[in-house]
């Protein structure tokens, strides 16, 4: 029986909870464990498995190291902190009218930095896109506004995506929240519906983590079907179709609705099909490897590990697949492997991961949530897991 001392993880939990506003029940209902574990643990009359207390972070939306009492770093140095403020800024003051002083490149110029801004992105070139993007989200938002054309607001909706997959990847999630408003706003002066498709797709993953609410995340990939209906039927729609269908099985996943989750990964597949591979479609991603990574992601939340690390096995990388999309499944693998008991190849996996995507990897949540489990199982930790713990903060 766990310790019944003052600083149990139980004690953590029943604090971090009511910090919440919530109730065991209210918890309970968040989170893919009884009421009865849960009770327990609080009470400190049984354990929490790494599982347990991963499931709890996610869901009152705290660090796992929160919960474990372990001393943890801030996951934002003073360098992301000075990266990121003036992106807020940028994005906060896109409205106001476009400084005299400051002279802005040409447009074909602003076209081409929001391209390159994109392959920063998928590059996982997190620091360098980030030093980026306060410029480029002035002189496109002044430029658009002197001289309106469709290509310079796609690109200021392009940049504005940047903008939200650079902070989320960087943890700053309401900024990433204003991101989406900006792009949305940038699609809608383009008349692009694929832009805007994509971007109820990133606002709807937003919700996959807030497991009452995963009928509002269905809600916004629905929009994005409704908004491709304005348009003809081609490879470049059929590849945002079938990434809608992608997102609308990570959320079911996280609600826990396993044959939304094999309807959506269904019909993405047959799309899949249909298009193969496709990387050229506002820098979005899609074809057969792309479902198979999504269906990683969803199997682990559906806590089906054994067909989680078959699915990822399977995954054959296109070439020129992103290291941000590459480093990510290595992460999903690693998850994988730890809950099946691959404890080394899970290490390996985490290593091949800051390999390709350094920057990303470091601030990922799921690989602190991978380390601390490793971390739990392991007696002993070898040196490799320990220089990884540090390194995220765990």
């Amino acid at each position: 029986m766990p310790s019944l001392d003052d600083d149990h993880i139980g004690i953590r939990i029943a604090a971090q909870r009511k910090r919440a506003g919530l109730t065991q029940q209210g918890l309970a209902q968040r989170i893919p464990y009884s009421y009865s574990l849960l009770r327990h643990v609080e009470s400190g009359h049984k354990s929490a498995s790494p599982q347990f207390v991963a499931a709890v972070a996610r869901a009152l939306g705290i660090e796992t190291a929160v919960l474990t009492g372990q001393h943890t770093p801030s996951p934002r140095p003073d360098r992301v902190t000075s990266l990121v403020q003036p992106v807020r800024e940028a994005l906060d003051l896109y409205d106001l009218p476009p400084d005299p002083h400051l002279p802005t490149a040409p447009p074909h110029e602003l076209v081409a930095a929001a391209d390159a801004l994109c392959r920063d992105v998928r590059g996982a070139r997190l620091y360098q896109a980030a030093t980026v993007l306060p410029g480029l989200l002035a002189d496109l938002s002044a430029t658009c506004r002197e001289r309106p054309a469709t290509e310079l607001w796609r690109a200021l909706a392009s940049a504005c995506r940047s903008a939200h997959d650079v902070t989320t990847k960087l943890g700053c999630y309401d900024l990433a929240t204003v991101a989406l408003d900006r792009m949305g706003w940038a699609a809608e002066q383009a008349g692009d519906p694929l832009l805007g498709a994509i971007r109820q797709y990133k606002r709807a993953l937003s919700y996959r983590s807030r497991d009452a609410e995963h009928r509002i995340g269905l809600r916004m990939v629905a929009a994005g079907h409704e908004m491709l209906r304005q348009t003809v039927e081609t490879t470049e729609s059929l590849a945002v179709a079938g990434q809608l269908h992608l997102g609308a099985a990570v959320i079911a996943a996280r609600a826990g609705d396993r044959s939304a989750v094999e309807c959506h990964l269904e019909r993405a597949g047959e799309i899949a099909r249909r298009t193969g591979e496709v990387g050229a479609v506002h820098w979005l991603s899609f074809g057969p490897a792309n479902v198979g990574a999504h269906e990683v992601f969803a199997r682990l939340e559906l806590r089906q590990y054994d067909e989680a690390l078959a699915a990822a096995r399977a995954v054959r990388p296109p070439r020129g697949w992103a290291a941000s999309r590459r480093a990510a499944l290595l992460v999903d693998r690693a998850r994988a492997e730890m809950e099946t008991g691959r404890v080394e190849a899970a290490l390996a996996s985490l290593a091949r991961a800051r390999e390709l995507a350094p920057q990303q990897t470091r601030f990922h949540p799921r690989v602190r949530e991978t380390v601390s489990g490793l971390l739990n199982l392991r007696r002993r930790s070898p040196d490799a897991l320990t220089r990884m713990a540090a390194w995220v903060g765990v």
